[in-house]
């Protein structure tokens, strides 16, 4: 997705890195360099401008959104009203006596805050902050699988979370995504938390993707699955909504 002019304004190049944080939760410098149409050393002082300035989190090699590693302060959040919208509807694929795998995330966090207190359901989850807000409910079992906190993504990764996977069978997966697109699947950005993914969609037949309208149709880099993988896509727009249409064919869109 190069931009044009090479010339842009830094006010333009500023706005367009937070967006980008702020919809895959972390980009790297070399994207951006790519994207963006300038140097990867221009690239790095604008993120250290934007850090400085207390809007992203800069990190070795790019940024993190900061909405994404401080879930718990709502204000901060990008496009909350939408990941609530998102939430209630997964509400409708979940049924007393269930187990339910996770993943992490903004998006999981709103859905962990919306479940009934009456739903009697079993979660397993990668994520420590899904599994705190998931705990709040008294009759949810929650399961947090172990292994290596990924400071980036905030989620468990690493070979011991993979092999816990593998012993799992589950009702449900639900996964979050860095990019989704109709010819090249889910993809994410980095090689740790794709393994995890792969290996979570291995534990059943059933599995819904929960993204932001505005994540629709772009790439990352590494590749999670195809997209007729996964049998639920859950956005915040209504279903019939055209920007759905190319995805219909392959899942049933919520």
């Amino acid at each position: 997705m190069q931009l044009s002019p090479v010339n842009m304004l830094k006010k333009e190049r500023h706005a367009f890195i937070l967006k980008q944080i702020n919809i895959h939760n972390k980009v790297l410098s070399s994207d951006l360099s790519s994207d963006l149409s300038v140097s990867e050393d221009t690239v790095r002082r604008d993120l250290i401008e934007l850090a400085d300035t207390g809007k992203i989190i800069k990190v070795h090699g790019g940024a993190l959104s900061k909405s994404f590693h401080f879930p718990f302060q709502h204000l901060e959040v990008y496009a909350h009203e939408a990941k609530k919208i998102i939430a209630h509807k997964t509400l409708k694929l979940l049924k007393d006596g269930m187990v339910v795998l996770t993943g992490g995330g903004t998006t999981m966090i709103e859905l962990a805050r919306a479940i009934p207190e009456d739903l009697e359901i079993t979660f397993f989850t990668i994520s420590p902050l899904v599994a705190l807000e998931l705990a709040e409910h008294p009759k949810v079992t929650v399961i947090l699988i172990g292994g290596q906190f990924n400071k980036g993504s905030q989620i468990i990764v690493g070979s011991k979370a993979v092999a816990e996977l593998c012993e799992l069978k589950v009702d449900l997966c639900l996964l979050g995504a860095n990019g989704i697109d109709v010819k090249n699947g889910i993809t994410d950005s980095d090689w740790e938390v794709v393994q995890v993914k792969k290996a979570m969609l291995k534990t059943t037949d059933k599995a819904a993707v929960l993204c932001i309208a505005e994540k629709l149709d772009s790439i990352q880099r590494l590749r999670v699955c195809n997209i007729n993988r996964i049998q639920y896509l859950i956005t915040d727009l209504d279903k019939d909504n055209k920007i759905n249409i190319p995805y219909i064919n392959d899942v049933k869109v919520l």
